[in-house]
């Protein structure tokens, strides 16, 4: 059989891990473009054994990077997620995670160049149109790993790649609160419906019958909750204006439980299929702003800071995670303003990634 060869980085990016690729180098066309990255990953097997996907949701997620023709940005950041078994691309929602390997990447693929000891690097989120800063460290002109910064759901530690989120309200359905209320009842389960860098159906875990305290296999294992949590994703998802939801990983389903550890409060964030093993960098923002806003069902949860910027520390399955946000209220909820997360990033792997030649002619 004929073999394609496709360069990449395979690199690791948060809690998340996968090949990041230069626009040049794939197929313009998006339906081409799925068809190259499901071969990639091995899409249409619970092991991926026939591609360099890990055979779970946060180790099949694909970052696509260009020289930005945006006046502010430096780098266009394209992700795609790859399914495990369904052999489908979703095109639909960014990475938070992925897109905390992107800067390095951007520097390891000769896209921007080092900059003194830190590179600040402007992203826009191509599929939402978030716009990013990245800070890298670049000692000696060269993308540095080692550190001391840890962050759970990743072993040891590594240098810190910080991240200032701006512009994400509503990139995927043009509104904060979609739907227009700060509450929804679907199937008896009020929800908050919101659209901040990622949209997420939030619910309270008692909601549910759970404790919220489940670990991320508890909950996988669980089928009649997961079964009702997506009847109520469905619902709500079509209420928030999103098309296709049954096939579709936005919106996301986030729960929330009073905090047992020393945090703000405890969360647990779906795929929306299986349970996250952490906490997504997106999902984080969307309910750190859940729990800032008032009349939502964060609501006597979490004690609300008045400090601006608030620090919120969200439990999840591994550990915990810090979300600064600047942001005022309104009466319409929070007016965000930006939100500020501190991640790792390592380069794995490097070289060219082959897929069937019949698959895609080349460029």
């Amino acid at each position: 059989m004929t073999q394609r060869a496709i360069p990449f980085l395979f690199m690791r990016g948060g809690t998340s891990r996968g090949p990041y690729l230069n626009r040049d180098h794939v197929p313009k066309d998006q339906t081409a473009l799925a068809q190259v990255l499901i071969a990639m990953l091995g899409s249409g097997h619970p092991l991926n054994i026939d591609g360099i996907g890990g055979g779970n949701a946060v180790t099949t997620k694909v970052a696509i990077l260009s020289k930005s023709d945006d006046p502010w940005a430096d780098i266009d950041y394209f992700f795609a997620q790859v399914s495990v078994e369904d052999r489908t691309v979703d095109f639909k929602p960014t990475c938070g995670n992925i897109l905390s390997g992107v800067g390095p990447a951007a520097i390891e693929m000769g896209l921007i160049e080092p900059s003194g000891d830190e590179t600040q690097i402007k992203i826009r989120a191509v599929n939402t149109n978030a716009r990013v800063v990245a800070t890298v460290q670049t000692a000696k002109g060269h993308v540095t790993y080692d550190g001391q910064a840890a962050i759970d759901g990743v072993p040891g530690t590594a240098a810190p790649v910080a991240l200032q989120f701006m512009d994400t309200v509503g990139g995927a359905t043009g509104a904060f609160l979609p739907t227009g209320k700060l509450i929804d009842t679907f199937d008896g389960i009020d929800v908050t419906c919101m659209d901040v860098a990622m949209p997420m159906v939030i619910a309270r875990a008692e909601a549910f019958g759970l404790t919220g305290y489940e670990s991320a296999q508890a909950l996988n294992d669980n089928t009649a909750f997961f079964a009702k949590m997506e009847a109520v994703r469905i619902k709500a998802g079509t209420a928030m204006g999103i098309e296709d939801v049954a096939n579709s990983v936005t919106p996301k389903f986030g729960l929330l439980a009073p905090a047992r550890g020393g945090g703000t409060i405890a969360t647990r964030y779906f795929m929306p299929w299986k349970a996250h093993p952490t906490m997504a960098v997106t999902g984080a923002q969307c309910l750190a702003s859940c729990v800032l806003t008032p009349g939502t069902v964060a609501d006597g949860l979490a004690a609300r800071s008045n400090d601006r910027p608030a620090t919120l520390t969200l439990e999840h399955a591994s550990g915990q995670i810090d979300v600064l946000v600047d942001y005022e209220l309104t009466k319409d909820g929070i007016d965000l303003r930006s939100a500020g997360l501190v991640r790792t990033a390592r380069l794995l792997a490097r070289g060219e990634v082959m897929i069937p030649a019949a698959i895609w002619e080349g460029p």
